[in-house]
């Protein structure tokens, strides 16, 4: 079940609207983590800074083919060993991932998909105790170059709210400019 459609630009537009070093950075990615997934990991944008940060390996997954093998021939390229692609519906049947097996879990312009609770119960099912939900999203503004419709395009009251209702605590909230808002969330209970 694919999500709704946000229009994926060709890649050397789409890497243009990010600094994916300095907002994972911002997010809290660092040298501590040792596992890390990307639900819709696109052309690796963020998978590949990811991998090299990350102790340990970095789980990439998404629906379209085209994208997994984007990502995968990226990491080759740079020579990670560390990435791990997967081509999987994961609003349909989850990541496939092991109950609490990763460090940081990442949903980077996703969250304006039809049903975002899935996305976020997943997250907290593979998140081990204490991991932290990387959110990034385009800013709740029409004049942002790309992104999707506003009528799906979500805010980040709202963002929070799904995310404390799938069982995340202690929002933290940061402005990625040009164009996108962060948010960061521990698992565990309120």
């Amino acid at each position: 079940m694919k999500g709704r459609e946000s229009g994926m630009p060709a890649r050397e537009m789409w890497e243009q609207f990010f600094n994916p070093e300095q907002a994972l950075k911002i997010m809290g990615l660092d040298g501590r983590v040792a596992d890390v997934a990307e639900f819709g990991c696109g052309y690796g944008t963020f998978t590949i800074p990811a991998a090299k940060i990350a102790r340990g390996a970095v789980y990439a997954v998404d629906i379209e083919e085209e994208m997994v093998a984007a990502t995968e021939n990226e990491a080759k390229k740079q020579g990670l060993c560390n990435v791990q692609t997967m081509r999987r519906d994961f609003m349909a049947d989850g990541s496939g991932l092991k109950e609490e097996i990763v460090d940081y879990v990442m949903l980077f312009n996703i969250l304006h998909v039809e049903r975002p609770e899935i996305l976020l119960r997943e997250a907290y099912r593979i998140l081990r105790r204490g991991g932290t939900l990387g959110i990034i999203h385009w800013n709740y503004d029409p004049a942002t170059p790309r992104g999707p419709s506003m009528d799906i395009r979500p805010r980040p009251a709202q963002c929070v709210a799904w995310a404390r209702e799938a069982g995340f605590i202690n929002p933290k909230e940061h402005d990625l400019k040009p164009y996108h808002y962060g948010i960061v969330m521990v698992k565990g209970k309120e």
